[in-house]
């Protein structure tokens, strides 16, 4: 195969090894490497585990000959895997860091390793960052190339793409509706605090599988209301920190016997503008974070904002003390979350909630799994008036059963200049 053909090809490679990093790299990126030999061998492959500390690129090099030298690289110290590797090529799925943070600069790790050649799927999302690891490469004298298998690398890393430039979470929003969006029947016509399934098992397990990505999940209390879930990522695979659950409460209506404050255990935080400390205490005693911010007004004429984020079905107006005091910022709450290096934010919510979001512009990527049925207009719809309609581009399309997926982003995290 010619040079372009066997760069995709290790690139791919890489790739599979990145996405050992899935659930276990947050918050830093999920990156994998191979580094091949002058006669073109594999001689070592690696992955980034956070709790682990060594980056693809050093694990790599570690596999591919022992141990390497602490950062910084002394000029003339080579590791054992540098003999083998000299005219050599690596292959990893992010720009190699040029800057010392909780581990030395991965570039004077390949450089040591005396490689000639190193490929790249995407420069680094941050914009302080972005092509310093390539430029101090081509320094050294290595031939650089950046590109191969670009969108699937930024793809797999698309929640520390939006936390790098912006320090909030990607927000993913995932609706599960009707052909005619609707999410549930109409009201009055299920039990309350029991969950009713629109798609299949096999879109319900992919659910699992969205939040085993995501590093927490958001809902409003309406939706614990009505359903009563636990919002646990059942997916049995590996992740290092807990799924933060998240639920919007602006008048602290969450029951005290809901599954998920009985199942709370320094992983469930509630959102509230409320002051009333004898409903903050109650939840705080049962193991619930309580975070109070400054409440939203509404916006002039919008019906919607004044009855808060909550309310799960247009037209309710069920009384509720507080409900009418202002709603929880939304950007704030995503500021916070931001600063607890949350990358991505999966959203199960209502129809309001939904609308808020999406007409905030608050929602990175989209994912719809459709069922194939009709409930008719007196159902809950997934989504309140929305004033301007968007567009959902480059349809990603799976099927699970009877169900189809659809995905799509509506904002792309990741820089548009190229190195």
């Amino acid at each position: 195969m010619n040079e372009e053909d066997q760069d995709r090809f290790w690139m791919q490679r890489a790739l599979d090894l990145a996405r050992r990093g899935i659930g276990v790299s947050s918050p830093n990126p999920a990156v994998g490497c191979v580094l091949l030999d002058s006669a073109g061998q594999v001689a070592g492959e690696g992955w980034h585990e956070y709790d682990r500390f060594d980056h693809a690129e050093v694990a790599a090099l570690k596999a591919a000959g022992g141990p390497i030298p602490s950062s910084p690289f002394a000029e003339g110290v080579e590791s054992r895997a540098g003999s083998r590797l000299r005219g050599g090529t690596a292959y990893v799925t992010l720009e190699p860091c040029n800057h010392t943070g909780r581990t030395g600069p991965c570039t004077e790790a390949l450089i040591a390793a005396g490689l000639r050649r190193v490929v790249a799927a995407t420069i680094d999302p941050n914009p302080a960052v972005a092509g310093h690891g390539l430029d101090h490469l081509r320094g050294a004298g290595l031939d650089v190339v950046l590109g191969p298998c670009e969108a699937e690398a930024r793809r797999l890393n698309e929640g520390f793409a939006c936390w790098s430039q912006h320090r909030r979470p990607l927000v993913l929003m995932k609706v599960a509706m009707t052909l005619d969006g609707r999410i549930a029947p109409p009201p009055g016509e299920r039990p309350l605090r029991e969950p009713y399934w629109i798609t299949g098992e096999a879109s319900r397990a992919a659910v699992q599988t969205l939040r085993w990505q995501a590093d927490a999940v958001l809902t409003g209390v309406d939706t614990v209301l009505a359903d009563d879930p636990l919002l646990t990522d059942r997916s049995g695979l590996r992740r290092r920190r807990p799924l933060l659950r998240v639920v919007l409460d602006s008048s602290l209506r969450l029951p005290l016997d809901a599954k998920l404050v009985a199942s709370a255990h320094d992983d469930l935080v509630v959102f509230t503008v409320s002051t009333d400390e004898t409903r903050v205490s109650a939840l705080r005693q049962r193991g619930v974070r309580v975070e109070v911010l400054p409440a939203e007004a509404g916006v002039p004429g919008d019906r919607s904002s004044s009855l808060g984020w909550e309310a799960g079905v247009p037209g309710d107006r069920s009384s509720s003390p507080g409900r009418e005091a202002g709603r929880v910022p939304l950007g704030k709450v995503l500021d916070k979350l931001g600063e607890e290096g949350i990358l991505t934010l999966l959203t199960e919510t209502g129809p309001r909630l939904n609308t808020a979001l999406l007409t905030g512009g608050l929602v990175d990527r989209v994912q719809l799994f459709v069922s194939p049925q009709l409930m008719g207009s007196s159902a809950v719809p997934a989504f309140c008036l929305i004033a301007h309609p968007l567009r959902m581009d480059k349809v990603e399309v799976e099927r699970y059963g009877d169900d189809l997926a659809l995905s799509s982003l509506l904002k792309d995290p990741w820089p548009q200049t190229r190195s």
